[in-house]
């Protein structure tokens, strides 16, 4: 079956006009959260949320937000007496290290090099904040730095290239990884692929400072990163037992154990204060007692002026893809934002088919007799496939969609293609399976 490409200067022309209202704001007590990198103190918890940071107490309870720039502030660590907080951000054009105080005020740079500078740690002593940066490397590397925190000439540490660190209790060593997770190379980039067992997975070295008498804690084939001193051993993650998770490191015996077990999503980021540790997992916050070896939720509420997820009107030109072109070819269907539209290739409205502006749909196929339009979204939670007819609600008492369940587990699907009589469909996923549905009996069956 012969499938058509919209002209893109068509497209862009008529969804000019396509409007999309996106979703109202989650209350406070709804989920999902989205809190990222979170540090913690001896009375407070900072972590990144909607590109601000925000502060709550231990116990949990309502946030409060702490900075407010036009960019993103992320990755927040307490000084040792926990009354500021580093950080990084792009308050005025570059990626630098900044401090604000932990009960709140204005920022402060640190470092103004026009290369970026990401917030690694502090000294334990409290007087210099550690980031790490590529002002001096001489390929795709970075290495560890000191700076005053009150500003000043930072120091290049004896390390020939390091990504993240923590200096011992005592500063006289450093546990660090050399290079950064795989596939990333930012300060949003902290983990790497999940299950990832390639050459980059990363590693995690210790170093006697000022000695520099190395040895790397013990390594399998995944990757190790994000270590945190806590309690007498060395704390961080890997995922050399499935799902990213916690592991301890006793340098006495040279044994790592398995801290805290995960069959979960992977753990993402690990900080810590004390014997207590604070890691981001699926966008929520827990603290993990490393003494009794317990784990808990931290409970924490967000009512805020949000802006970015307040209900507005958005043009959608320079996102439509997946064109597909009507039989009859005078109107078009078109992925844009997560809807689907259809368009007229000359004159006419443009069609909101789908009009959910909290799920996504993708990969719209205009069916041959011309009169329903195929499509996956995962409204559900789960992709499906769903049938709508052409004229989505433009006529009064059209039939809503007819869903159609695929896969149990999470998937992804492809290239919808319908067959003359417009009563199958077939269509591919992301496992390699090839599918045939009967939109008549609702039958699925995999074909190859």
């Amino acid at each position: 079956m012969r499938r058509f490409r919209l002209p893109a200067t068509l497209v862009l022309s008529a969804l000019s006009f396509a409007l999309v209202i996106l979703p109202r704001p989650a209350q406070a007590a709804e989920k999902p959260h989205i809190f990222q990198h979170p540090a913690l103190s001896k009375d407070l918890v900072c972590f990144g949320y909607a590109g601000d940071l925000w502060t709550v107490p231990r116990a949990g309870g309502k946030a409060t937000r702490l900075t407010t720039g036009v960019g993103i502030e992320t990755a927040p660590v307490f000084s040792p007496d926990g009354s500021t907080i580093a950080f990084t951000a792009d308050y005025d054009g570059n990626v630098d290290v900044f401090t604000i105080p932990a009960a709140g005020g204005v920022p402060y740079r640190v470092t103004y090099h026009p290369a970026a500078d990401f917030v690694v740690a502090w000294t334990p002593d409290g007087n210099d904040i550690v980031f790490r940066s590529t002002r001096d490397a001489k390929s795709r590397y970075t290495q560890l730095y000191t700076v005053p925190a009150k500003g000043g000439p930072a120091k290049l540490l004896p390390l020939p290239m390091a990504y993240q660190g923590a200096l011992s209790p005592d500063g006289k060593e450093i546990a660090y990884s050399p290079l950064p997770p795989a596939f990333g190379f930012d300060y949003t980039a902290f983990v790497s692929w999940g299950n990832y067992r390639g050459g980059r997975a990363s590693t995690i070295w210790i170093t006697t400072l000022p000695g520099l008498e190395s040895s790397e804690i013990p390594h399998e084939n995944s990757s190790d990163f994000n270590p945190v001193y806590a309690g007498g051993k060395i704390y961080f993650l890997s995922g050399r037992k499935g799902h990213t998770a916690i592991f301890q490191y006793d340098s006495s015996a040279r044994k790592v154990t398995e801290a805290l077990a995960n069959d979960g999503p992977d753990i993402r980021s690990l900080a810590g204060e004390g014997n207590t540790l604070v890691y981001d997992q699926l966008g929520e916050l827990h603290l993990f007692d490393t003494a009794s070896g317990k784990s808990r939720l931290l409970p924490v509420e967000i009512d805020a002026d949000l802006p970015e997820v307040r209900p507005q009107i958005k043009t959608v030109a320079d996102e439509a893809e997946h064109v597909r072109i009507s039989p009859t070819g005078v109107r078009a269907a078109v992925e844009a934002h997560g809807d689907i539209f259809t368009v007229a290739v000359k004159h006419g409205p443009t069609r909101d088919i789908t009009n959910t502006p909290g799920a996504m749909e993708r990969e719209p196929a205009w069916s041959p007799d011309g009169q329903s339009i195929a499509y996956f979204s995962d409204e559900s939670g789960l992709y499906n496939l769903y049938v709508a007819p052409q004229t989505g609600n433009a006529v009064a008492g059209t039939a809503p969609p007819k869903k159609f369940e695929l896969a149990k587990e999470p998937a992804y699907y492809f290239d919808p293609i319908w067959s003359p009589d417009s009563k199958k469909l077939t269509f591919h996923d992301n496992r390699l399976n090839t599918w045939l549905l009967d939109t008549t009996t609702g039958k699925l069956t995999a074909v190859g």
